[in-house]
């Protein structure tokens, strides 16, 4: 792949949980700097895209490399294809469907919580696994202790943290919107 357009592909794809998250965080801001909405819509803004992005999209696309691209994901794990790439590739296209479904900005801060906690459970479960590969065998693979590695810690609590501050400011505009509207 000397084609230049070709290697930048390949490194995007290669990193998907750095990209999406980014593109995530480049339209939500895009969003923002256009319709200059208040300090809770901001925030409500990033998390949706957040959702939409570094769940739904990274998931899903996560998905169909674990199920039509098994062995190949296996390896730039480092480990064998041994039926857990399937597996693992349609529980995350559930994890991506249901971070689709909490994307919207209508929908309640339950379901973003709940399209939140099911991917920090198997993130921060395959971050345990992937550091015990690494100790125990020396498994420096890309995707077992590269980006990836990285990202399976940070993504939930990134997701974590916006969702609380969306709420907070949520909660604090509604509380004050009575206050504001018995003065006007």
């Amino acid at each position: 792949m000397d084609d230049p357009i070709s290697s930048i592909i390949a490194f995007l794809l290669m990193n998907f949980t750095v990209t999406f998250f980014a593109i995530g965080v480049i339209v939500a801001a895009v969003s923002v700097a256009v319709r200059r909405p208040g300090r809770a819509d901001v925030l409500a803004t990033f998390l949706n895209w957040f959702l939409f992005f570094a769940i739904g999209v990274t998931y899903v696309f996560n998905g169909i490399m674990h199920t039509a691209f098994g062995d190949m994901a296996a390896a730039s794990i480092g480990w064998e294809n041994n039926g857990f790439q399937a597996e693992v590739g349609f529980a995350s296209i559930g994890v991506g469907i249901v971070g689709f479904m909490a994307s919207p900005r209508r929908m309640p801060f339950s379901l973003k919580l709940a399209a939140l906690v099911g991917p920090a459970c198997f993130l921060w479960g395959a971050a345990a696994t992937h550091i015990i590969d690494i100790v125990t065998t020396g498994n420096l693979a890309p995707n077992n202790a590269g980006p990836v590695l990285y990202t399976d810690i940070l993504i939930p609590v990134i997701g974590f943290a916006l969702w609380g501050a969306a709420l907070a400011a949520h909660r604090r505009r509604a509380a004050e919107a009575p206050v504001s509207a018995a003065l006007a």
